[in-house]
């Protein structure tokens, strides 16, 4: 009676799940892509299914001369998770940061104890060594 009550839950479970046609295109709702001649750019696109994306970016004179010019870019993009949660990530990326993300679903890491952070800002707070001398010998 057990097995046969559990495969009745798996079944209905099966049954209760969206069903999507995988051979079936999502219509593109909007789109829009803009090149200017001054390296600048802009993209955009929503899908019928709520997916959206958008993205701009331009030429600046790269952090390192040697590099010459890099694209800074900033974007976001959206879609409705399986739980029916929207999930959004919007970004920033130069040659100085790389690429930056935000979401409120994206994990973060613990606090740092507080033994570990007086630790760190003593380490911090003592004068740097120049390179190439041995280090100071304690008295």
């Amino acid at each position: 009676m057990i097995k046969l009550l559990a495969v009745a839950c798996l079944f209905g479970a099966a049954l209760a799940a969206p069903q999507l046609a995988p051979n079936q295109p999502i219509a593109i709702v909007s789109s829009f892509d803009d090149h200017n001649p001054d390296g600048s750019y802009q993209w955009g696109y929503e899908t019928a299914n709520g997916i959206k994306a958008q993205e701009s970016g331009s030429l600046k004179p790269a952090q390192d001369p040697k590099d010459g010019q890099v694209v800074v870019a900033q974007g976001s993009y959206s879609y409705t998770a399986d739980d029916g949660s929207v999930i959004t990530l919007t970004y920033v990326a130069d040659d100085v940061g790389g690429f930056q993300a935000q979401g409120d679903h994206l994990p973060t890491p613990p606090p740092i104890p507080e033994a570990i952070k007086r630790a760190l800002d003593f380490i911090a707070s003592q004068p740097q060594q120049p390179q190439g001398q041995p280090p100071r010998r304690l008295k």
